[in-house]
């Protein structure tokens, strides 16, 4: 992805903020939110400061901060989207939030400055995947997890023959209509190509130097969950 596309992909999603909650539900077929309850979870964000990068309207930020983090830091680069979460976060009375514009290329953190750092549907989205994860792993205290949840190449067979029928030709048009922004939903497919597996994904984390590297598939395959730990000083 170039620096020009990064830029289209920018503009692109502050468009669409006024129906994004409502195409990710429809497009999971409800189920993001579940997804979303369990990267928290995998965060083990309880009595930790944690960072969600990529925040966009803050559904993982807020549901971190339900979970039991202290403070939440939510970073985003679409004013658009960060301003949807702030209003989120004070319709559901909850406190403990920072909300940064910020390029997850180049995070406005020291190192080690969190103990916890998320991110949802936001890999396939950077321009470099490498660069991202390292940041994220930078800002992350030693011992502290990484958690990403974002879609992944569908399985073969059957259903995953259904499910690139569905994301490659029919679910674009649909979410075009639904949110006014037909362009917007074109790069949806588009943005999982040559995007890694969930195997592959695991190794480029543990690339970059995390261990205890897992994941689990969800969505019949479609989704994946990946968890790392920065290793301890000494370790």
């Amino acid at each position: 992805m170039t620096s020009e596309d990064a830029r289209q992909v920018q503009r692109m999603f502050s468009r669409i903020v006024p129906r994004y909650d409502l195409l990710n539900r429809v497009m999971s077929l409800g189920m993001d939110g579940r997804w979303r309850r369990a990267a928290a979870t995998a965060a083990q964000p309880t009595d930790r400061l944690a960072l969600d990068v990529g925040t966009g309207t803050g559904d993982l930020a807020l549901e971190l901060r339900r979970q039991g983090a202290t403070h939440v830091v939510g970073v985003d680069f679409s004013s658009e989207m960060l301003a949807t979460a702030r209003a989120k976060a004070a319709a559901a009375g909850q406190a403990g939030h920072s909300w940064a514009l910020a390029n997850a290329l180049a995070l406005p953190f020291g190192e080690d400055a969190f103990h916890c750092v998320t991110n949802a549907f936001l890999l396939r989205n950077l321009p470099d995947l490498r660069t991202g994860l390292a940041e994220m792993v930078r800002v992350l205290v030693p011992g502290g997890h990484l958690v990403c949840l974002d879609a992944t190449q569908p399985p073969r067979g059957p259903f995953g023959s259904l499910y690139r029928l569905y994301f490659n030709r029919l679910l674009p048009p649909f979410a075009g209509a639904i949110s006014g922004d037909p362009a917007a939903y074109r790069y949806l497919p588009k943005s999982l190509e040559g995007f890694p597996s969930a195997t592959g994904l695991a190794a480029i984390l543990a690339d970059i130097g995390l261990s205890e590297v897992r994941f689990r598939l969800l969505g019949g395959g479609t989704v994946a969950l990946h968890t790392g730990r920065k290793p301890p000083i000494g370790a």
